[in-house]
């Protein structure tokens, strides 16, 4: 990478941690391009450098947010062990807490541009994870739906947690989730892992 390539990269990080910051204080629709560039202690051509206007910065923001997802989703070797199951979804309940961005968009209808992203990124983790060996008596449809079934609980539980302010501790949040996931999905996946 040469230093043109890692000022643009470091810049366009500036941008969307600003962003993210700037979430914690205030609805991502009420942000404007001057937010933004006072908090990342940019120039207001470099934040055009990079993005058309605050929007197309929020949608960049949901592909970091999904591909942070995905990162963690795929780091997840499930085996039937209740401390690895609850630990990674301990981290998926930490990282909703700690973005208030993807809590919003979790919360609240508006967020539909980043559910089809995020379901086209669910699809291919789907596809990728259908690939391998399943239970004997279990097809590869079953496995992808079972799959597909577990995100989508997943995810609303974490709405309802966040509906609820966090009211109940990250951590009991995560123990439902593994005892679903241990008695739900664990049993179709076989000899995967």
């Amino acid at each position: 990478m040469n230093e043109s390539d890692e000022r643009y990269s470091t810049a366009e990080d500036a941008i969307i941690e600003a962003f993210f910051l700037l979430v914690k204080e205030k609805d991502y629709r009420k942000i404007t391009v001057a937010d933004v560039v006072k908090k990342a202690g940019i120039v207001r051509s470099t934040f055009y450098n990079h993005y058309e206007n605050v929007p197309a910065l929020a949608s960049a923001a949901e592909d970091r947010t999904i591909d942070d997802i995905f990162r963690m989703m795929e780091s997840f070797k499930p085996k039937n062990d209740k401390d690895l199951c609850k630990s990674f979804f301990l981290a998926i309940c930490n990282y909703t807490k700690s973005n208030p961005f993807l809590a919003d968009l979790l919360r609240n209808a508006h967020g539909d541009n980043f559910f089809e992203k995020a379901m086209t990124m669910f699809h291919r983790y789907v596809t990728k994870a259908s690939d391998f060996n399943t239970a004997p008596d279990v097809s590869r449809m079953q496995y992808s739906y079972m799959i597909a079934g577990t995100i989508g609980t997943t995810i609303g539980i974490l709405h309802k947690w966040i509906s609820e302010e966090f009211e109940s501790p990250a951590e009991q949040i995560a123990d439902i989730l593994s005892l679903i996931f241990m008695n739900g999905m664990l049993p179709f996946m076989g000899n995967r892992f």
